[in-house]
């Protein structure tokens, strides 16, 4: 196995409770005690929190985060810190800037000031709060899969040095208040090419296990355009593209690069939605963690509980365990401790 100098290989999952705003039971903020312990005795380290900031916010007032919310998150601290596990806590939506569409946001993370002065003040306050917490127990990533900037797509609304100029000014104000907060950077085009300028800042830099998406998001309703073929793995696209495993370490090889000149790499998400017949999730997904612990990298399935989980996730095609009123995926579970 290769190793990093920077990184452990860090190798667990995203719990969803702070995702989006609350919807009843859903997304309501209040992390299990039960999910850390079930992580940690399946032998797994990390947990990933992706967070929307209208959490924290209230009416108009957007420089006031809400302590009730807050304390949530100390909570998934605490337990991280009771269970072994290492916390990394995220900005899914950050001010002007969202992966997802589903809400308009008042301004733009790469263009307006306003907006990356809100995301920093976030930040200085999440600084502030978990300083003293070691950087092996908490780590901050920063913002969650800038989309294709304008070097790749020439529609885009920004660039790659808009990028890293929101990058570097977050990582100024969190070192203002904790020199030593371990911070993640997720790489362009959705977390799927990296940031080599940012080499020189001392962040980890965070790709994604998604590829290819016909694959991965095989039938989700919320990704346009996707075609409705059940896929095999390997796969070869309409377009003759051909993704099988020496695909995949092509694709890994440029984060690997990274690594080599001492920046710390992690994947922060990946996995398949539920409707990927399972025999191809489990093919697919032998290959892309074979080679992400080729290369030393660790990761974070999406999600611990639901459609891309191993409890829960609703597929057809498996048969489950019942695990403490849970319904649970064995057999990706046992995928996963392989790697």
């Amino acid at each position: 196995m290769a190793e990093q100098r920077v990184l452990p290989r860090w190798r667990g999952f995203n719990l969803l409770e702070m995702f989006l705003q609350p919807e009843g039971d859903r997304y309501d903020g209040m992390f299990r005690e039960d999910d850390f312990k079930w992580i940690a005795d399946w032998g797994f380290d990390f947990v990933r929190i992706p967070m929307t900031y209208a959490r924290f916010i209230e009416g108009d007032d957007l420089w006031t985060m809400r302590e009730d919310e807050l304390a949530k998150v100390d909570r998934a601290v605490e337990f991280g810190d009771r269970y072994g596990i290492h916390v990394c806590l995220n900005l899914h939506r950050a001010p002007g800037y969202c992966v997802n569409n589903s809400r308009q946001e008042p301004f733009n993370l790469w263009r307006d000031k306003e907006a990356v002065d809100l995301f920093c003040h976030y930040w200085r306050i999440f600084a502030r709060r978990y300083k003293g917490v070691a950087a092996d127990r908490l780590s901050f990533n920063l913002v969650n899969e800038p989309k294709e900037p304008r070097e790749v797509n020439p529609r885009s609304d920004f660039s790659e040095s808009d990028y890293e100029r929101v990058v570097r000014s977050a990582v100024a104000a969190i070192r203002e208040v904790d020199p030593d907060r371990l911070i993640i950077a997720d790489g362009t085009c959705f977390g799927n090419r990296p940031m080599p300028q940012l080499s020189d800042l001392g962040v980890v830099q965070s790709c994604r296990a998604y590829l290819p998406m016909q694959i991965s998001h095989y039938l989700a309703d919320w990704v346009r355009g996707m075609a409705r073929v059940e896929p095999e793995w390997p796969l070869t696209l309409p377009s003759g593209e051909r993704w099988d495993r020496e695909a995949l370490v092509r694709h890994y090889s440029q984060w690997a690069a990274l690594t080599e000149k001492g920046v710390g790499v992690h994947c922060g998400e990946g996995g398949a939605f539920s409707r990927t017949p399972h025999r191809v999730v489990l093919d697919w997904f032998t290959d892309v963690l074979s080679v992400l612990t080729e290369f030393g990298i660790g990761y974070a399935l999406w999600c611990f509980r639901g459609s891309f989980g191993i409890l829960d996730s609703g597929r057809e095609d498996v048969q489950y365990e019942d695990w403490h009123g849970h319904k649970l995926d064995r057999e990706l579970l046992k995928l996963l401790q392989r790697y």
